[in-house]
């Protein structure tokens, strides 16, 4: 009886340390195989059609185009593609985004070596994989109230180091509505001040650093 068909895999990440440490990974698997790699999520979109890989390892933080609207643009095009996020982030903001633009797996960079294999062997099997890290953050942060878009823009502007006035300045408010959105975020988050509010949103990935 002929072997079945290696896993063919596209693996997109714009450091190519990380893309030889996954090709030396799956190199040795008799059922997987990398049939192409890109750096960005433009190149990526490209090779995927070139490919058509029955497995895409995506990268979030890339520059030109990112993971998530590489995901969004494959999906659109290709309804039935897999793909399984690698991430430095355990947030689960983030987490549930990807999930939501269409991922089936997430996996963190340095669980790699551990988990990547067993993971695209269950996606690949029609099933879903999370890391248990940010599968316990998404619980714990089921039912919380969600930050609104006006909210996270204030959030920005103050991890980017703005006082109420510069921001109020910058998206045409006042300084009064500045407050408000403040406090919201504070109360939401759990946070006894404005930089533990930026510290938690970037861990969970609801914003990120420039």
């Amino acid at each position: 009886m002929s072997n079945p068909a290696p896993i063919r895999i596209l693996v997109v990440d714009d450091h190519q340390l990380i893309r030889v440490g996954i090709n030396t990974l799956i190199f040795p698997e008799a059922d997987m195989k990398v049939v192409g790699e890109a750096s960005d999520g433009r190149e990526a979109v490209a090779k995927y059609r070139e490919c058509r890989p029955d497995i895409t390892l995506m990268d979030l933080q890339m520059p030109e185009m990112g993971g998530f609207d590489a995901i969004v643009a494959i999906r659109g095009e290709f309804p039935d593609a897999r793909i399984i996020v690698l991430t430095t982030y355990t947030g689960d903001v983030q987490a549930q985004r990807a999930m939501k633009a269409g991922a089936q797996g997430y996996v963190l960079k340095n669980l790699l070596h551990k988990e990547l294999l067993q993971t695209i062997r269950t996606v690949h099997g029609g099933r879903k994989a999370m890391a248990a890290e940010v599968a316990a953050s998404v619980a714990e942060h089921t039912g919380d109230e969600g930050l609104t878009t006006k909210e996270v823009d204030v959030l920005r502007l103050i991890a980017a180091g703005n006082a109420n006035k510069e921001i109020a300045a910058q998206l045409g408010i006042n300084e009064e509505t500045v407050k408000s959105r403040v406090k919201n975020n504070l109360d939401k988050l759990g946070a006894n001040d404005r930089t533990h509010a930026v510290t938690i949103a970037l861990k969970r990935g609801i914003i990120e650093l420039p």
